[in-house]
């Protein structure tokens, strides 16, 4: 089968032919029709992470974001049979673990991350391996295409554990996103669904009129408040008549995640999604005293454990919300690099999804 895989940070991927993978007794093995481009991958291909001992190792088949058909499944598999159409999780848990016992698979103790370890190849690849898949693995509903189950992937379930999981945006409230690259855009289109005032913020103006398109009510651009205008807080706290309910960094660096908590109002909560680059190294200098003041909440939020696939599809269904309309444009596995590369100055926008894996 070909696949892309990373040889030296910050260089071309190698697409090359490697042996299909055979599942494990409770594994399953998914041919994947589609796969997303994601700014996680980003990270990983720039060799980030370190500070984290998270690099991802040279030799690593990237991609965490598929949807496709499963083609074969382990003796000791009991839901999932070829021919059934999934979607996989990035965050894969051994479906065991108090957390995953717990419906909190995507912080299991034994979990591994799609793409991003040995143990995990990952789906910038014609067939995947899924283990624990009576777990991992979630059947996609009919209505729901491989293309815009890609898209779905990390960076759409990703925003809507953030918003609806791990704190609970509700109608009426006011919600800043912070850099609308792909998972902003998704919290955008999620949180207003979800009937909150979204609020995006951008320094590129095409990336603003996406997050209008997909729902925001005010757009912030920093580079184009005139003088006088003050801070990007200030004119959250105007636009919301005194801060947001909910702030999301999606970006991950120090401006981003300061101004997110800096927007809130008492009592509010800043939500971090964006990972940071070598700039930040894994340390944001934060503003504590007045957090305890105002009594503002810090939450991370990382990926969706696959129990909560059922809710966002409902939530899909509901609101008629498409993470599909999200999708900018499709690729072919030998573009990827281009496009890794273009990240580094983010001149990517919507979301990029693998769609042609053959030669």
């Amino acid at each position: 089968m070909r696949a892309a895989i990373l040889r030296e940070y910050g260089e071309p991927l190698a697409v090359r032919e490697l042996p299909e993978p055979e599942p494990a007794p409770d594994g399953a093995v998914v041919r994947v029709d589609a796969c997303g481009v994601c700014r996680s991958d980003w990270h990983a291909w720039a060799g980030h992470g370190e500070w984290a001992d998270d690099r991802v190792p040279r030799g690593q088949v990237l991609g965490h974001e598929p949807a496709g058909e499963v083609v074969a499944v382990g003796s000791e598999v009991d839901r999932f049979r070829p021919g059934d159409r999934v979607v996989v999780p990035f965050s894969l848990g051994d479906g065991t673990c108090p957390h995953c016992r717990r419906g909190a698979g995507n912080v299991c103790e034994d979990g591994r991350a799609l793409g991003f370890e040995a143990a995990a190849p990952g789906a910038f690849a014609e067939r995947v391996a899924v283990p624990a898949a009576d777990y991992n693995l979630v059947e996609r509903p009919e209505w729901l295409g491989a293309t815009a189950a890609a898209a779905l992937g990390c960076r759409y379930m990703t925003a809507y554990h953030a918003l609806a999981e791990r704190t609970t945006v509700g109608g009426g409230d006011a919600v800043a996103v912070h850099g609308c690259g792909g998972v902003g855009l998704s919290a955008v289109q999620i949180a207003a669904a979800l009937g909150a005032r979204v609020i995006a913020v951008d320094v590129d103006d095409e990336a603003l009129a996406l997050a209008t398109e997909f729902g925001a009510v005010e757009t912030v651009n920093p580079e184009s408040m005139s003088d006088g205008a003050g801070s990007v807080p200030e004119r959250i706290r105007a636009l919301t008549d005194g801060g947001a309910d909910v702030s999301l960094d999606a970006l991950g660096i120090a401006e981003t995640c300061r101004n997110s908590v800096r927007s809130l109002r008492p009592r509010g909560t800043h939500v971090q999604v964006g990972l940071t680059t070598d700039a930040e190294r894994g340390e944001v200098s934060l503003p504590t005293d007045w957090m305890t003041r105002w009594e503002i909440s810090f939450l991370g939020s990382r990926g969706m454990p696959p129990t909560s696939y059922p809710d966002l599809f409902a939530l899909i269904e509901a609101t008629g919300i498409d993470p599909g309309d999200l999708v900018a444009r499709e690729l072919s596995l030998s573009e990827v690099s281009d496009r890794l590369a273009a990240m580094d100055e983010y001149d990517v926008r919507g979301v990029e999804v693998v769609t042609e894996f053959g030669g």
